[in-house]
């Protein structure tokens, strides 16, 4: 005897019905029924974009272990619903085998920096030797991902370390040029002052040059007898009484006695001065 049995089949999968133990027919989706006990819904599929997640670890050619996470997205072909349901008993096992494959090829011909930059050229080569394998049973590979490499803990803190210490040279480095700047520009600035005061000392001694000839050149025209020289020892005179003014006005000069001869009368003078300036 038959019986009816009734079944629904969700949208975007399908049904595998068998009849004494042999494939009969897939049931899409929508309100469905078997013959009981002679029928058997023995499985559905999903036509749904899956993702598995597979954690590899693997060695670098610089023997640095790294742990890359690789994310396969794939989808039952719809024509090849049978292969993909009698083919393998455990697909994600079969995915997770051959990401466990190519990972632990490529990674190894590889140093650690080089990971990093070629995570698109490993998962290309994981995507095409899926795809070569998993659509002979039903599978189509759509997308595979690199989506974290994650090295040990210690070689993370070496590797900031390395960053760290270039970046410090690197602004050692600018500031030492920017004090090389700063020193030159100072030096010219020095030198450019040193020059712009020797003009202007120069061009001091010549004024007093040309005010001591004009001087000199009056007095003889007003003063008659007068030579060149006795209008010097004046003016020489005149500047020495100005000085010893200056010295004696200011509170914090301190004044020095030097004998300008060996008569008794220069040493006696000299000597009260000294005993005058000791007060």
């Amino acid at each position: 005897m038959c019986f009816p049995c009734l079944f629904t089949i969700s949208t975007a999968e399908v049904g595998v019905i068998e009849a004494f133990g042999k494939y009969s027919r897939l049931s899409q989706p929508g309100l469905g029924f078997i013959c009981c006990p002679y029928e058997q819904l023995v499985g559905r599929l999903s036509f749904r974009v899956q993702q598995l997640d597979v954690r590899v670890e693997s060695k670098t050619a610089d023997n640095v272990f790294i742990t890359a996470v690789v994310s396969v997205q794939y989808q039952i072909l719809r024509e090849r619903v049978f292969e993909a349901f009698y083919s393998l008993s455990n697909p994600t096992r079969q995915i997770t085998a051959h990401v466990y494959d190519v990972i632990r090829s490529e990674l190894p011909t590889l140093e650690l920096d080089a990971v990093f930059e070629a995570k698109e050229d490993l998962a290309l080569a994981v995507k095409k030797s899926l795809s070569e394998t998993m659509s002979r049973y039903g599978y189509q590979i759509l997308q595979t991902l690199i989506t974290d490499l994650d090295p040990d803990q210690r070689v993370k803190n070496a590797m900031n370390e390395i960053n760290s210490s270039k970046r410090l040279k690197f602004a050692i480095a600018e500031r030492a040029e920017g004090d090389k700047i700063l020193q030159v520009k100072r030096a010219e600035a020095e030198a450019e002052a040193k020059y712009l005061t020797g003009v202007g000392v120069a061009k001091q001694r010549k004024a007093i040059v040309d005010g001591l000839r004009s001087s000199v050149v009056d007095f003889n025209e007003g003063v008659e007898g007068t030579s060149s020289k006795d209008v010097m020892d004046l003016l020489l005179l005149t500047q020495y009484f100005d000085c010893i003014r200056d010295v004696g006005i200011e509170s914090h000069c301190k004044t020095t006695f030097v004998p300008s001869s060996r008569s008794t009368g220069d040493d006696v003078r000299n000597a009260l001065l000294t005993a005058g300036a000791a007060k």
